[in-house]
């Protein structure tokens, strides 16, 4: 009987070949580092571990992890379930060319990258059971060459467009939302043409969205004409709703000026996309510059009503006593005499104002003033 090296990192359980009867055909490192509620990866673990268990744990797999990982060359099967993963993301295991089981079922993942499982040349079996996957790239499993066995059950996934060229013996589906839509006929071809084995047949089931019936995907009444049909017509719906958004920005532009003249012949410009910005800015422009124009006039003769009563106010009390501050002054630049009497004074004083506007409005005559005076 031939027995291989066991060695196991956690544990103390050693078996020498020296102490039993057995041969050594091929030697088997296995670490158990499962349940100790860890948030990373250990860094004191062999190199030259081939099996290594770390579920039940919290390990993430960031970079820090991923960069552990590829020092594990000799890698064959590796247990991430019951962790805390949640996106996959590229080059995860790209250095573990020897790695044929990957099991990283019961974490939270939702998203898998393009190129996650990039290296894995020789993985047979891939576990991504009980997860939150809602959408799969046909493209994620395309480096797998040797892969036999995909475990998808209990995830969110609706639809699954898969190549023809995929191949593998058992594939488990069972537990998805799957709807009985055009999204699922690749999935149902493939299954037909191909020989894999579908695991828990009668529970892989799928939806009608009208109907809410639930049936088995491989019995689901998807035909390949109506699929056709209702592309076709997305594709119409597609290119007509192109052409009204064409023709919109046509018209946005249309409606710039932007014709050019030269040569003596005038060329309308193409059309462009970035036209329509400046004609809305020509309409805001135009816009905002009637509005400018409008309570401009509105508020005109408001102002002219009040540059002419500023400019026929009253005379305050100040301006009064000015005036009669300025008579006083030119009164005393008259010349005065110590001989001039009181006749002479009132002449003088008649003469000065014989001119000057009385109340009633009318002006007093010189002459008659003068001849007053030389009666009396």
């Amino acid at each position: 009987m031939k027995l291989p090296w066991l060695v196991i990192c956690a544990g103390t359980l050693f078996l020498n070949p020296a102490s039993a009867d057995c041969n050594v055909t091929s030697q088997t490192v296995i670490c158990e580092e499962s349940g100790k509620n860890l948030s990373h990866i250990p860094t004191n673990l062999f190199q030259n571990v081939t099996k290594l268990s770390l579920k039940n744990n919290k390990i993430t797999l960031k970079d820090s992890d991923k960069e552990i990982l590829q020092s594990f060359i000799n890698l064959t099967e590796l247990y991430l379930n019951e962790n805390m993963i949640t996106v996959l993301y590229n080059n995860s295991f790209c250095k573990l060319t020897n790695l044929i089981l990957l099991t990283i079922s019961n974490n939270q993942i939702s998203t898998v990258h393009k190129a996650a499982f990039a290296g894995l040349n020789q993985l047979s079996v891939l576990n991504l059971s009980y997860n939150m996957i809602t959408q799969l790239d046909s493209d994620v499993f395309t480096s797998l060459k040797s892969l036999t066995v995909l475990n998808l059950q209990y995830n969110l996934l609706k639809s699954f467009h898969i190549k023809s060229s995929f191949q593998l013996i058992r594939i488990i589906l069972d537990g998805n939302p799957w709807t009985c839509s055009c999204d699922l006929l690749d999935l149902k071809i493939w299954l037909t043409a191909s020989n894999v084995t579908m695991e828990n047949k009668n529970n892989t089931t799928c939806t009608f969205p009208n109907t809410k019936e639930k049936v088995s995907i491989m019995v689901a009444a998807i035909q390949p004409a109506d699929c056709r049909t209702e592309k076709a017509s997305l594709e119409n719906t597609v290119t007509s709703t192109s052409a009204i958004k064409l023709r919109s920005i046509a018209l946005l532009t249309a409606l710039t000026p932007n014709n050019i003249t030269g040569n003596n012949r005038t060329h309308a410009e193409l059309p462009f996309v970035g036209k329509s910005w400046t004609f809305l800015a020509g309409v805001l422009g135009f816009i905002l510059s009637t509005t400018l124009l409008i309570f401009t006039a509105t508020k005109c003769s408001t102002w002219c009503r009040y540059l002419i009563s500023y400019s026929h106010r009253r005379l305050e009390e100040n301006d009064s006593e000015m005036a009669e501050q300025e008579f006083s002054a030119d009164m005393s630049s008259f010349p005065t005499e110590s001989d001039t009497n009181n006749e002479d004074l009132v002449v003088i004083f008649e003469k000065s104002h014989a001119f000057a506007p009385v109340e009633d409005g009318f002006i007093e005559d010189e002459y008659i003033d003068s001849s007053v005076t030389r009666e009396s």
